[in-house]
Protein backbone atom coordinates (compact mmCIF):
# COMPACT_ATOMS: atom_id res chain seq x y z
CA UNK A 1 0.00 0.00 0.00
CA UNK A 2 1.57 3.86 -0.66
CA UNK A 3 0.16 7.27 0.64
CA UNK A 4 -2.50 7.43 -1.57
CA UNK A 5 -3.88 3.98 -0.13
CA UNK A 6 -3.10 1.82 -3.28
CA UNK A 7 -1.09 -0.48 -4.52
CA UNK A 8 2.58 0.50 -5.62
CA UNK A 9 5.12 -0.16 -8.16
CA UNK A 10 7.87 -2.76 -7.45
CA UNK A 11 10.88 -0.62 -9.48
CA UNK A 12 13.79 0.62 -7.44
CA UNK A 13 15.44 3.90 -8.28
CA UNK A 14 19.25 4.89 -6.44
CA UNK A 15 19.99 7.67 -4.94
CA UNK A 16 17.55 10.45 -5.54
CA UNK A 17 18.54 13.81 -7.87
CA UNK A 18 19.15 16.75 -5.47
CA UNK A 19 17.63 19.40 -8.06
CA UNK A 20 14.16 19.72 -8.87
CA UNK A 21 14.80 19.68 -12.47
CA UNK A 22 16.89 16.05 -11.51
CA UNK A 23 13.13 14.92 -9.59
CA UNK A 24 11.67 16.03 -12.42
CA UNK A 25 13.13 14.37 -14.98
CA UNK A 26 13.14 11.12 -13.28
CA UNK A 27 9.81 11.63 -11.95
CA UNK A 28 8.86 11.77 -15.94
CA UNK A 29 11.03 8.21 -17.02
CA UNK A 30 9.39 6.92 -14.26
CA UNK A 31 5.57 7.84 -15.35
CA UNK A 32 6.66 6.96 -18.87
CA UNK A 33 7.69 3.30 -18.17
CA UNK A 34 4.57 3.02 -15.60
CA UNK A 35 2.64 3.89 -18.55
CA UNK A 36 4.28 1.51 -21.32
CA UNK A 37 4.08 -1.32 -18.65
CA UNK A 38 0.02 -0.76 -19.12
CA UNK A 39 0.42 -0.74 -23.24
CA UNK A 40 0.02 3.14 -23.08
CA UNK A 41 1.57 3.99 -26.46
CA UNK A 42 3.60 7.20 -26.06
CA UNK A 43 2.94 9.66 -28.47
CA UNK A 44 5.38 12.58 -27.25
CA UNK A 45 7.07 13.99 -24.27
CA UNK A 46 7.53 17.22 -23.25
CA UNK A 47 5.46 18.86 -25.50
CA UNK A 48 5.74 23.15 -25.03
CA UNK A 49 4.07 25.99 -26.79
CA UNK A 50 3.28 29.63 -25.97
CA UNK A 51 0.45 28.99 -23.75
CA UNK A 52 2.01 25.85 -21.91
CA UNK A 53 3.20 22.50 -21.79
CA UNK A 54 2.61 18.50 -21.40
CA UNK A 55 4.52 15.85 -19.95
CA UNK A 56 3.35 13.21 -21.92
CA UNK A 57 0.95 12.49 -24.72
CA UNK A 58 -0.04 9.08 -24.88
CA UNK A 59 -2.69 6.66 -26.30
CA UNK A 60 -4.86 4.51 -24.07
CA UNK A 61 -4.56 0.99 -25.50
CA UNK A 62 -8.33 0.29 -23.68
CA UNK A 63 -10.05 2.87 -25.90
CA UNK A 64 -7.98 4.21 -28.43
CA UNK A 65 -8.37 8.20 -26.37
CA UNK A 66 -5.43 10.54 -26.44
CA UNK A 67 -4.06 11.08 -22.95
CA UNK A 68 -2.55 14.45 -21.56
CA UNK A 69 -0.71 13.45 -18.43
CA UNK A 70 0.83 15.87 -16.09
CA UNK A 71 4.22 13.97 -13.68
CA UNK A 72 4.22 15.72 -10.86
CA UNK A 73 7.14 14.01 -8.60
CA UNK A 74 8.15 15.11 -5.00
CA UNK A 75 11.18 13.60 -2.81
CA UNK A 76 8.94 13.80 0.39
CA UNK A 77 5.40 15.18 1.69
CA UNK A 78 6.79 18.11 3.38
CA UNK A 79 4.94 20.25 1.00
CA UNK A 80 2.26 18.26 0.54
CA UNK A 81 0.92 15.28 -2.02
CA UNK A 82 2.40 15.84 -5.75
CA UNK A 83 -1.20 15.61 -7.27
CA UNK A 84 -1.69 19.22 -5.19
CA UNK A 85 0.88 21.13 -7.16
CA UNK A 86 -1.95 20.77 -10.52
CA UNK A 87 -3.57 23.64 -9.59
CA UNK A 88 -6.34 25.53 -11.78
CA UNK A 89 -3.74 27.83 -13.21
CA UNK A 90 -1.03 24.51 -14.31
CA UNK A 91 -4.42 23.36 -15.40
CA UNK A 92 -5.04 26.00 -17.98
CA UNK A 93 -1.90 25.62 -19.31
CA UNK A 94 -1.86 21.85 -19.64
CA UNK A 95 -5.20 22.43 -21.61
CA UNK A 96 -3.83 25.27 -23.47
CA UNK A 97 -0.83 23.18 -24.83
CA UNK A 98 -3.36 20.17 -25.19
CA UNK A 99 -5.69 22.14 -27.65
CA UNK A 100 -2.82 23.18 -29.81
CA UNK A 101 -1.15 19.73 -29.81
CA UNK A 102 -4.74 18.72 -31.07
CA UNK A 103 -4.64 21.46 -33.71
CA UNK A 104 -1.32 20.54 -35.04
CA UNK A 105 -2.10 17.31 -35.13
CA UNK A 106 -5.60 17.56 -36.88
CA UNK A 107 -6.80 15.71 -33.78
CA UNK A 108 -9.39 17.87 -32.65
CA UNK A 109 -12.48 15.66 -33.05
CA UNK A 110 -10.43 12.59 -31.38
CA UNK A 111 -11.71 11.38 -27.66
CA UNK A 112 -9.02 12.68 -24.97
CA UNK A 113 -8.44 13.61 -21.28
CA UNK A 114 -6.19 14.65 -18.59
CA UNK A 115 -4.48 12.39 -16.22
CA UNK A 116 -2.70 13.04 -13.58
CA UNK A 117 0.70 10.87 -12.61
CA UNK A 118 1.64 11.59 -8.87
CA UNK A 119 4.77 9.88 -7.69
CA UNK A 120 6.77 9.84 -4.15
CA UNK A 121 10.33 9.07 -4.66
CA UNK A 122 12.03 7.00 -1.63
CA UNK A 123 15.86 7.19 -1.25
CA UNK A 124 17.28 3.93 -2.41
CA UNK A 125 13.51 2.23 -2.22
CA UNK A 126 11.04 2.05 -4.20
CA UNK A 127 8.65 4.84 -5.70
CA UNK A 128 5.00 5.06 -5.20
CA UNK A 129 3.05 5.94 -8.66
CA UNK A 130 -0.47 7.08 -8.27
CA UNK A 131 -2.27 7.36 -11.82
CA UNK A 132 -5.71 9.55 -11.41
CA UNK A 133 -7.60 8.89 -14.52
CA UNK A 134 -9.32 11.69 -15.80
CA UNK A 135 -7.90 13.98 -13.06
CA UNK A 136 -9.99 17.28 -14.54
CA UNK A 137 -11.56 18.58 -16.93
CA UNK A 138 -10.92 21.31 -20.06
CA UNK A 139 -9.78 24.48 -18.36
CA UNK A 140 -9.13 27.78 -20.43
Amino acid sequence: MNWFGRNTSSGQTGPLPTHNKGIGDLGEDLAVSFLEGKRYRILERNFRCKGGEVDIVARDPRDKSLVFVEVKARRDLSYGVPQLAVTPFKQRQISKAALTWLAKHRLQDTAARFDVIAILLADGGAPTIEHIVNAFELAY
